[in-house]
């Protein structure tokens, strides 16, 4: 792979022009595209197989006027009692008429007909229907439904819509551009070169750019949840700096060894760029693995995430040459090119398409200079202490991962949402007139095979609901035209998201579970989101074991050894445990919530711990292979097991550092933003780079390579002949090079 990374890098300079042009080319394609093609995203988390979903489908099918989106209007009087006087009835009832009138309405319930009213006579619940799910509620029917009322708030009420139907696509503003400033910061830092800094940053944007708007025109074809795009942004950021970051970095290094620049691109691309190739591919593989679990909207966000990775790796490799063809030598500091100029022969400002094949130095030393770094101080510092090392490294991830067993899982819901936004507007006044389990309802179908059958079943459905432990009322049935399907609504006492109001769920299904001649089936919003939470918890135990089991072979393929992948994996585990626990502490438990902006601590996303899991993998093994390819690089040439350690860690120290603090920059960008869930990925991604990047792989990990000595590379003979060369040091690449010209060190 090395020797073919190493053509297509020399491809891409010669032919520079030619490559620029075609990526603009592919970039204004994908957002006309995007532009024309771009479809809505989806704010519902539907979940095929659960009885949640086979409810919903059921109401489609034979109750469609009760199968659409539900809003529901919460009115506060001026003062108690108000809403019995007359003139608190004609405010009342206008402001039902006016919503029953709104576009895309069928109808709107008159709380003092159905008795929903709090019993001080103050608050009141206006029950609308709309015809179409809550993701085909267009923006100027939701713009009406959150206007309604202007009247009653004219006189002095609180009107505050709310419901299913609220949402649309989080905003994206100047907070994450917070992110990419401070990336941009630490390129010109480590590099010492705008050009540098900022080439490789107008390389990852283009990336990004046209990984992004491929992403927006397929989603005219492809349901995109909200959060899809957000994942793919963050990722497409951040990996497209990094990937770039190590190929300069590497093409750097190559031109002050003497190479000229066509050769230093190409072998840049070569070895940097094989280790890009692979650790792309460990993130895409963990993103399409999601697949597996066979939940839907967790399969389109994975493999949108890894469409924009993998837009990121082909721009790495392919446009990224093309770009240090055209920077030349300014790629370096000032005072760097002449040393670069001097070794190789040639001037800044000459073609470098005629200094292809020039002699140069095919290996690398290590100057006293570079010794002195701090990357050469830190690893002889943990080489030498590493029991102490690996001892309070294991006690302190041991100590951040404690809250992780306390994890609770949950679809986003209004009582977490941004303080000030109409859904938590909404959902406060409900709670505050009457109680958290008014907005957490749940609803309960009852199909029979006929009328008979449904108007029998009713009944029997609404004395085990009543009898049922934590149910605070529940409501008449609504029958469908032709009388085979009743809805009944049942407010718990406790809200959504809270743990006995998961256990009623349970407790309802297992009390109407023998109703005769009829199927009862219990759905809502509370419902659907207690069984994707559910199905989602079942199926992390088995994708965190598909990952391990896949970083121990594809490590085992790189480093032909078998106690680094196992090192690597476990590695990997306390970086996701560690991760969990602080995420838990902040966002659940509330520790620290003021620091990142957090109104409301509450259960977790359902999705972020497997999405975590899947994302973080990829990251981690790409920065295991930087580093430790170096290490068994140096060991193979005959260095030492500790001093390969040593060397590796030096050498490789502060691009893994840049890279980390880019991730984390980007990342933690995104923790600005209002929206609690993205809020709440950025967050625990940038935490996860942190502690993998810094804890895990500058710290422990060097630690138990000058542990393990030569034991680190022992592999046994018959799978060493068993596990195929995919050659990611360009070993192959060097034999290449050796065969075809005399090199002069």
């Amino acid at each position: 792979m090395a020797t073919l990374l190493y053509r297509l890098g020399r491809g891409a300079l010669r032919r520079r022009r030619l490559v620029v042009a075609l990526w603009l080319v592919v970039l204004v394609a994908a957002g006309l595209a995007a532009a024309t093609l771009r479809g809505p995203t989806a704010s519902n988390f539907t979940m095929p197989g659960t009885e949640s979903q086979r409810a919903l489908d059921l109401l489609a099918d034979q109750f469609p006027a009760a199968s659409g989106a539900t809003g529901t209007i919460a009115l506060k009087a001026p003062a108690d009692g108000q809403l019995a006087t007359p003139q608190g009835q004609a405010v009342v009832q206008e402001l039902v008429q006016q919503a029953s009138t709104l576009p895309g309405v069928v109808g709107a319930v008159n709380p003092l007909q159905v008795g929903a009213v709090s019993p001080n006579g103050r608050y009141a619940l206006v029950q609308v229907q709309f015809a179409t799910g809550g993701d085909d509620v267009t923006d100027e029917q939701r713009t009406a439904y959150e206007q309604v009322g202007a009247a009653a708030k004219a006189q002095g009420w609180q009107v505050a819509p709310g419901g299913e139907v609220l949402g649309g696509e989080p905003e994206i503003g100047s907070t994450e551009a917070l992110g990419v400033l401070v990336a941009a910061i630490v390129l010109i830092i480590t590099f010492g070169s705008l050009v540098a800094a900022g080439m490789t940053m107008l390389n990852a944007l283009i990336g990004v750019g046209a990984g992004m708007a491929g992403l927006f025109a397929l989603s005219g074809v492809v349901q995109l949840t909200s959060t899809a795009p957000i994942l793919a942004l963050m990722l497409g950021l951040a990996v497209g700096i990094d990937y770039s970051l190590f190929i300069t970095s590497r093409h750097r290094q190559n031109l002050l060894d003497g190479l000229s620049p066509e050769e230093a691109v190409g072998r840049a691309v070569g070895t940097a760029g094989s280790a890009v190739v692979f650790a792309g591919a460990t993130v895409v593989i963990a993103l399409a693995g999601l697949a597996v679990v066979d939940i839907p909207f967790l399969t389109v966000m994975g493999l949108a995430a890894a469409g924009t990775v993998t837009v990121a790796v082909l721009v790495a490799i392919t446009l990224q040459p093309a770009l240090l063809g055209f920077a030349g030598r300014r790629v370096l500091p000032r005072r760097l090119r002449s040393v670069a100029t001097a070794t190789d022969g040639t001037t800044g400002d000459e073609d470098d398409s005629d200094v292809t094949d020039r002699p140069a130095a095919t290996t690398t030393t290590t100057t006293t200079e570079e010794r002195n770094r701090f990357g050469f101080r830190w690893a002889r510092l943990v080489t030498r202490f590493r029991v102490p090392v690996i001892l309070v490294g294991l006690l302190g991830l041991g100590l951040l991962a404690l809250p992780t067993p306390d994890m609770r899982l949950a679809l986003p819901g209004a009582a977490t949402a941004a303080v000030g936004s109409p859904a938590r507007v909404a959902n406060d006044l409900t709670v505050e007139g009457f109680g958290a389990g008014f907005t957490g309802r749940l609803a309960v179908v009852v199909a029979g095979d006929t009328p008979q059958a449904t108007s029998a079943a009713v009944p029997q459905v609404t004395a085990l609901l009543q009898r049922t432990e934590n149910v605070l009322a529940v409501a008449p049935p609504q029958l469908s035209p032709d009388g085979r399907t009743a809805l009944l609504g049942v407010v718990p006492k406790t809200g959504p998201t809270d743990e006995a109001t998961e256990t009623l769920v349970h407790d309802i299904r297992g009390a109407v579970s023998g109703i005769p001649d009829a199927d009862v089936l219990l759905t809502g919003v509370t419902a659907i989101g207690i069984d994707v939470s559910e199905k989602l918890s079942d199926a992390l135990p088995i994708y965190l074991l598909l990952v391990v089991g896949l970083s121990v072979l594809l490590l085992m393929l790189v480093f032909r050894s078998l106690l680094v992948p196992i090192k690597a994996a476990l590695g990997f585990l306390l970086t996701v445990a560690a991760t969990f626990g602080i995420t838990v502490a902040v966002f659940q438990q509330g520790h620290l919530a003021d620091l990142v902006g957090l109104d409301t601590p509450g259960p977790l996303i359902s999705f972020l711990p497997i999405l975590l899991i899947g994302i973080l993998f990829g990251l981690a093994m790409d920065y295991e292979v930087f580093l430790v390819s170096r290490m068994r690089e140096d060991f193979v040439h005959g260095e030492t097991a500790r001093q390969a350690t040593i060397s590796g860690m030096g050498h490789g120290a502060r691009v893994v550092t840049a890279a980390a603090l880019i991730m984390i920059s980007v990342f933690g960008g995104f923790v600005f933003l209002e929206d609690p869930v993205i809020k709440s990925m950025g967050f625990a991604l940038a935490i996860g780079v942190a502690i993998d990047a810094f804890v895990v792989r500058m710290t422990i990990v060097p630690a138990v390579m000058s542990l393990l000595g030569d034991r680190a590379w022992w592999l046994p003979r018959w799978l060493n002949r068993a596990l195929p060369n995919v050659d990611i040091e360009g070993e192959g690449l060097r034999t290449h090079l050796e065969d075809r010209t005399p090199t002069r060190v």
